[in-house]
C-alpha cells in the first residue's frame, strides 16, 4: 500500500492546522505555468498533506485568473491522489442557510470558455467520462467528517458554476432556482475537470455564505457579508479535513485512478514527443 497524499485547495488559511508538522514550502514549474502560489507541505497526524491558496495568498487572482491546470498538475506531481477543495459559495436553496456545509455532487456549466480547463491538445485528444463529475468515494467520507465536526451538512445536489467576477443578476439567480440547483460558485467545476484528467479523486467542502440576490427575506450578497461567514467557518473547514484525513486510507476503491484509461483516442504513434512529455506525469502509462 502506498503512502498517502491528499490535497487541499482553499484559502490562504487552511494550512495554519493544529498539529501540521514537518512543514515546508514547495515553488513548483509545470509546463501549463505557474501555479497560483507555493504549496505549503507537511504530516497531519502522519498523513502527508499538500496545501495551496487556489487565489494565491492575500487573494490576488481573480476566478478566471487562477491557472487550474498548474495547481492540479503540481498536485499531482506531489503524488497527491485526493484533493479536498474548500469553497465559499451561495445558496439556492431554502434550507442551505448561511453557515451551512454542502458536499456537491453535479455540476452546471455557466463558465464562458475563456479558462483552460482540459490538459490535452497539443496533438492529443481524449474525452474523460464526467457523468459523474466528483469522487463520491471522497465526498461521503467528507460529509461524515463534516457531521462529526458539528457542522449541519447536505450531500449531494447541483453547484452552479458562473464565470465572474460579478455575483449573479437576480433574473440569472431565479434561473438557477428554476433548474433545482442547490449552490453556486466561480471555481470548482474547473478544477474537477482537470482532478478528473489528471486521475485524482475530487471532493467538495462547500461554505454556504449567502443566499445570492433571490432570497426576499435576505439582503442581497455582499462581499462584506462573505467574509464574515468564511471567517466563521475556516475554523469549521479545518476540523472537517481533520476528521476526513482520519478516515481515508491508502488504496481507493473507486475508479478515479482510471478515470483515463479508454479516454485517449489519438493514435500513439502520432503523439508528438514534447506533448507525450508534458503529459507523462498526468497519464504517461497510457501513452
Amino acid at each position: 500500500m502506498g503512502e498517502t497524499t491528499i490535497g487541499v485547495i482553499g484559502g490562504s488559511g487552511l494550512y495554519d492546522m493544529e498539529g501540521l508538522e514537518q512543514v515546508e514550502r514547495v515553488r513548483i514549474e509545470t509546463p501549463f505555468g505557474e501555479p497560483s502560489d507555493e504549496y505549503v507541505t507537511g504530516r497531519l497526524n502522519g498523513v502527508r498533506m499538500a496545501f495551496l491558496p487556489r487565489h494565491g495568498r492575500g487573494h490576488r487572482l481573480l476566478p478566471s485568473e487562477v491557472n487550474y491546470r498548474a495547481n492540479i498538475y503540481g498536485m499531482k506531481t506531489l503524488g497527491v491522489e485526493r484533493i479536498i477543495s474548500v469553497s465559499a459559495v451561495g445558496s439556492l436553496k431554502d434550507a442551505i442557510v448561511p453557515g451551512h456545509i454542502v458536499i456537491p455532487d453535479q455540476f452546471y456549466d455557466r463558465t464562458k470558455g475563456v479558462r483552460k480547463d482540459t490538459f490535452f491538445g497539443d496533438g492529443v485528444v481524449a474525452h474523460a467520462g464526467f457523468a459523474d463529475p466528483v469522487c463520491g468515494d471522497l465526498s461521503h467520507i467528507l460529509y461524515g467528517a463534516a457531521q462529526k465536526a458539528g457542522a449541519t451538512a447536505h450531500i449531494g445536489g447541483t453547484y452552479v458554476c458562473m464565470e465572474g467576477p460579478a455575483f449573479s443578476t437576480r433574473a440569472e439567480s431565479f434561473s438557477y432556482l428554476a433548474l433545482g440547483a442547490s449552490v453556486i460558485g466561480m471555481t470548482n467545476l474547473t478544477e474537477a475537470k482537470l482532478a478528473r484528467e489528471a486521475e485524482i479523486c475530487y471532493g467538495i467542502i462547500a461554505l454556504s455564505t449567502d443566499y445570492d440576490c433571490w432570497h426576499d427575506s435576505h439582503e442581497d450578497v455582499t462581499v462584506e457579508a462573505i467574509i464574515k461567514i468564511i471567517h466563521q467557518n475556516v475554523a469549521m473547514a479545518k476540523n472537517i479535513i481533520r476528521h476526513a484525513v482520519a478516515e481515508i486510507g491508502g488504496d481507493r476503491p473507486c475508479s478515479c485512478g482510471t478515470a483515463m484509461q479508454y479516454a485517449i483516442i489519438t493514435d500513439r504513434s502520432v503523439i508528438p514527443e514534447a506533448t507525450r512529455q508534458k503529459l507523462a506525469p498526468l497519464v504517461g502509462k497510457y501513452l
